[in-house]
């Protein structure tokens, strides 16, 4: 994410590429967004999602799954993301920069909510991850233990699923618990 200053930032997304490595910060159309350290609860539910869905990705060979801190470019100008799980498909793989990040929409985005980040995650990066085609979107409380899935039809997001302790994911067709 760093670079090297060369002439001062002129935009939010100079400043954020800027940051030092592993920042919890994002773009989300021009407005730099700071994030605190998630708690335990939260990197719990996101230990025992990403054991289930990488190992599912690995048996099925069907797509690779990365997590935060990792920058996602959804455009290079004015939004980019850390979600706390992604998952790009194999027909999505060129949207991976080996050499950098992903540059372009995941296939599948979780979201772990944290005390202070409610709205953001079911308001901001919800609107966000629609309006850029986003097939799955899931936000996980790991406070009342509740997943609600949605995914896209017609470009807009509907809701598929709010269940307990488990995500029952229609894009690969599985069902996960945490």
């Amino acid at each position: 994410m760093q670079e090297t200053l060369v002439h001062p930032p002129r935009t939010i997304m100079e400043v954020f590429k800027m940051l030092p490595e592993g920042t919890l910060a994002e773009v989300i159309d021009n407005t730099l967004y700071m994030s605190p350290t998630p708690i335990t609860k939260h990197q719990r539910v996101v230990s025992k999602l990403i054991i289930q869905i990488g190992s599912y990705l690995e048996e099925s060979g069907t797509g690779e799954i990365f997590t935060a801190p990792f920058d996602v470019f959804l455009d290079e100008n004015s939004n980019a993301v850390q979600p706390d799980i992604l998952v790009v498909l194999n027909e999505s793989k060129h949207i991976i920069d080996e050499s950098s990040t992903i540059h372009g929409v995941p296939d599948f985005i979780i979201e772990v909510l944290s005390p202070g980040n409610k709205k953001h995650d079911l308001v901001t990066k919800k609107d966000l991850y629609e309006r850029f085609g986003v097939k799955e979107y899931w936000v996980v409380d790991p406070v009342e233990s509740e997943a609600t899935g949605f995914e896209l039809v017609n470009h807009h997001y509907s809701e598929f699923f709010k269940g307990k302790s488990q995500l029952q994911s229609k894009l690969l067709q599985r069902s996960f618990l945490f």
